[in-house]
């Protein structure tokens, strides 16, 4: 059979389109759900605790989906069923959202939708994988990364250019408590989701498992070194009991100790979770112990803990980034409305008009992504990709700290060109150097657990920055974000620790 065909620009094009809808329900979601929770009535403060269902749904929802993928041959193939399932489940969640009477069923929606996203997305990163052969790669998540920032770009700005050019109203109407153009730009985003991933299944046609499993022994014989499957390692039990019992222990004496300090509850989401994950392990172990290893809890349990080293390393990276990108998303409205517009009173014109305004910013980011992204494989031709991340990195990292300095909304724009060529990076350069490191059998299930590095400094976030913000930054939304350029800047420190094992340079 040989090494996997070269694909044309067309065939790569087709495989991703679907990621324009995907990224128009993910940033409706990122532009506008805060807004919609402090229109419903939610605290400044309160919105990371609410926004917890997001990452939750991630870190549950993508290794399993992973998993089933991996192990999935149908008609449709093995990674589209997921791709059209998720998007009309997300489809109908988009419609429901902007009409929520009250702030619970908002949160509610959010779960929902934030699952049927990670249903639809996790398989399109495993795709490339299967497709793609390795010096290619770089070139299939660039083009991801262009449509992700081509649908962010329209759908941020949708309620904008609704008022703006339509005349229609971003104030709510006598009775209702979503404006007119915040609705109308989820119907839209409907609409396109569902079309885009359409697109995707019906011009894609997928390799058969034994068509995978061949390209695998071919590159295994080119290579030299078998990407051997370690899940039964002996010391495989004695990690799960070891590990269960530490992250248990430590969860129980975490939530104790927030418990006498009588701090905030958003914080026992951190020490719950740290608990839980011990259990899983212990729960993991026993049944490993009884030798029930063919079921999806073992298996992915068993895979995280045999990460390839590159994952491991680019876990790190990922952690820094999400991290900074989680400040943005969560604190973007109420630090710009507040800090730039000085209100923070969510009935008034002149916060709505601000609110607008960060649609637009994130258009520009988005809009400044998918520019960028055909850019940075051809710098990572001339260097290398761990240095054209770390690059990228520190002008995103730069750019969210000087949100802090700006007064000039029109000013922030030089703060998003930054953003937008860390966010065209992340969105390619680490899915580009961990496939390399993977078995083709189990791209899926790795895609879903390298997801966990994106989820978990998400609900770090969420627990911890609304906490900091009351304690030590007076409620200022504005302090989230300089501490996401921090954090972003200490990611692209750490790139250099990563072994990039497929570097196209090293079969120079």
């Amino acid at each position: 059979m040989g090494k996997k065909p070269t694909l044309s620009f067309w065939q790569i094009w087709n495989m991703s389109f679907g990621f324009l809808g995907i990224q128009f329900g993910f940033a409706l979601q990122n532009a506008n759900v805060s807004r919609i929770f402090e229109t419903l009535g939610a605290n400044v403060e309160d919105i990371p605790i609410l926004w917890i269902a997001a990452p939750l749904t991630g870190l549950i929802v993508q290794p399993i989906i992973g998993h089933m993928s991996d192990k999935t041959w149908n008609r449709m193939g093995r990674r589209r069923p997921y791709f059209l399932f998720g998007a009309i489940l997300a489809s109908l969640a988009l419609i429901i959202m902007p009409n929520s009477p009250v702030l619970w069923v908002a949160a509610g929606m959010l779960w929902i939708m934030d699952a049927s996203i990670n249903v639809s997305m996790e398989p399109f990163r495993a795709f490339v994988g299967d497709m793609l052969p390795s010096e290619q790669r770089t070139r299939g998540f660039a083009m991801q990364s262009f449509f992700i920032g081509t649908g962010a770009v329209i759908a941020s700005s949708l309620p904008w250019v609704f008022t703006n050019w339509f005349s229609i109203s971003n104030v709510a109407e006598v009775g209702e408590k979503i404006p007119p153009s915040v609705k109308l730009s989820f119907y839209l985003g409907a609409a396109v989701f569902l079309a885009a991933v359409l697109w995707t299944v019906v011009r894609t046609k997928e390799y058969s498992p034994e068509k995978l499993k061949s390209f695998e022994e071919e590159k295994i014989k080119q290579e030299g070194n078998e990407l051997a499957d370690t899940n039964q390692s002996k010391d495989l039990l004695k990690r799960f009991f070891g590990n269960g019992v530490g992250f248990l222990v430590l969860g129980l004496l975490l939530s104790a100790f927030l418990f006498s300090k009588e701090w905030e509850k958003e914080l026992y989401v951190l020490s719950f979770g740290i608990a839980a994950f011990g259990l899983i392990m212990l729960i993991t172990g026993w049944l490993t112990k009884r030798g029930e290893t063919r079921n999806g809890l073992v298996e992915v349990m068993s895979d995280l803990l045999n990460m390839p080293k590159t994952m491991k390393q680019l876990a790190v990276v990922q952690f820094f980034s999400w991290f900074a990108l989680f400040s943005l998303w969560i604190y973007a409205t109420s630090a710009i409305t507040s800090h730039v517009y000085g209100t923070s009173d969510s009935t008034t014109k002149l916060y709505n008009d601000g609110a607008d305004w960060v649609g637009i910013l994130f258009m520009v980011y988005n809009g400044f992504a998918a520019v960028v992204a055909f850019a940075l494989p051809v710098l990572a031709k001339y260097t290398s990709r761990k240095a054209t991340h770390a690059i990228s990195l520190i002008l995103g990292g730069l750019g969210l700290a000087s949100v802090y300095i700006f007064k000039d909304p029109y000013l922030l724009i030089i703060s998003m060109l930054g953003v937008g060529v860390a966010w065209a990076s992340i969105l390619s350069m680490p899915y580009a150097i961990l496939t390399g490191s993977l078995p083709a059998h189990k791209m899926g299930v790795y895609m879903g657990i390298f997801n966990f590095f994106i989820v978990i400094p998400q609900i770090l976030a969420a627990s911890i920055l609304g906490f900091f913000m009351r304690q030590f930054f007076g409620g200022e939304a504005i302090w989230a974000l300089v501490a996401g350029g921090g954090s972003m800047i200490i990611a692209a420190i750490t790139v250099f620790i990563v072994d990039d094992v497929d570097s196209p340079k090293r079969k120079k």
